[in-house]
């Protein structure tokens, strides 16, 4: 079997709000690269990347790709990861491998989770992640605490949702805990607690935040500042597990990370951490060092959700409940829409390879839809409301 060719296209599908972080704001829409690797045995496998429009990145690479066998995933590894490093990017290779993998599946006729050792788990739990939110449904913005809280007992209600994690580093820093606080409230003792403010608190900051949340007993505090030395810092200072999708967020760092006492639990990704190959590998290193892992989400369509769950499910111990953005979409572009909840959790796919298709309708019309809006990283998360804002790390 070899490659023949790959397709690449950009899509966007609206969502039901805007979403604020501390780097800006997603404009009403989620938007990804969707790549179809072709083969001579007419077997296509499909992968999915975001960070922007990735159509130009990825046709760059076909070179490396086309001839070579799918199930040849080192060599193919070596040759768009390894090769030169101002081309290096494994978020590109990711959506390759998870092309692959789906070729495999499929010429075997078995769900990805099997190339990957096999699920331990048929459904994977995701929680309620929170933003504050501009134009939400049924109108207006975000501006309290109660606000989220609101939102996070919605979601425990009609998705079954387990925990929660608030992107935080947008409010007042008092306010924002305030929302743990009422979530804690609200929802019980057992209901799952976490924050991230993506490093932007200084030391001074996440310290006392940190220190005020101790009581909760939340899962744990996410990039509280801004680097290894940071989260090492405020690792020292409070009484709860320190998290991060940022520092290490590739095997370059997670060597010094380990040997600084930077985190306790790394959040998984499949784009960061080299394809769902990687994140197994990453898994093993975390294994090896006593280091929880949990799951990231990069505002993900039904494609790289599958692969993210069919990933998961082979991890004994990934016990916490992954993040997703997927609550917050109005469509997909695989065949029978969204994915479901059920019980706060998604069950792992059962068809062959990623066990989704795209639905071609669908396709062109967030095709279309995306060629209106425009890839939103040209215009660097500009916040509508706030034109001369800009992110500014430790300010807070």
């Amino acid at each position: 079997m070899k490659i023949t060719d790959i397709r690449v296209r950009c899509v966007a599908i609206p969502m039901n709000c805007m979403l604020r972080h501390n780097t800006g704001v997603h404009p009403g829409y989620l938007m990804r690269t969707i790549l179809e690797i072709f083969t001579d045995e007419g077997v296509v496998g499909l992968g999915e990347v975001g960070g922007g429009d990735q159509r130009s990145a990825l046709t760059k690479l076909a070179p490396r790709i086309i001839g070579m066998d799918p199930f040849q995933l080192e060599t193919i590894k070596l040759k768009v990861l390894r090769n030169i490093y101002y081309m290096s990017n494994a978020r590109l290779y990711a959506a390759i491998e998870m092309a692959c993998l789906d070729i495999q599946g499929k010429v075997l006729g078995r769900p990805l989770s099997d190339l990957l050792g096999g699920s331990v788990r048929d459904a994977v739990p995701f929680i309620a992640y929170l933003f504050w939110r501009y134009d939400r449904p049924g109108g207006g913005d975000d501006t309290r605490a109660e606000d989220l809280a609101d939102h996070c007992e919605e979601l425990a209600e009609t998705l079954g949702v387990r925990a929660m994690k608030l992107k935080a580093g947008v409010m007042d820093p008092g306010e924002e805990a305030r929302v743990l606080e009422l979530c804690r409230e609200r929802l019980g003792p057992d209901f799952g607690l976490r924050i991230d403010p993506n490093g932007v608190w200084s030391v001074a900051t996440a310290t006392r935040i940190g220190q005020r949340l101790e009581p909760l007993g939340i899962e744990y505090f996410e990039d509280p500042a801004w680097g290894l030395e940071g989260n090492a810092a405020v690792r020292r200072a409070v009484r709860m597990p320190i998290a991060t999708n940022m520092y290490p967020a590739k095997f370059d760092d997670l060597g010094p990370a380990i040997r600084l006492g930077a985190v306790d639990i790394v959040l998984t990704d499949i784009h960061y951490w080299e394809g769902p190959r990687g994140v197994k590998e990453l898994a093993a290193v975390c294994r090896t060092f006593n280091l929880g892992v949990a799951m990231h989400s990069g505002a993900e369509f039904g494609i790289e959700l599958a692969a993210m769950i069919h990933t998961a499910s082979t991890i004994p111990e990934m016990r916490f409940a992954g993040d997703a953005h997927y609550h917050y979409l109005t469509d997909d572009i695989i065949e029978g829409g969204p994915m479901r909840y059920a019980d706060g959790a998604i069950r792992v796919p059962t068809g062959p390879g990623l066990g989704v298709t795209l639905d071609e309708d669908k396709m062109a019309h967030y095709e279309r839809y995306y060629e209106q809006v425009g890839d939103y990283y040209a215009r660097f998360h500009v916040d509508p409301k706030r034109p001369d804002w800009m992110p500014m790390v430790g300010a807070l």
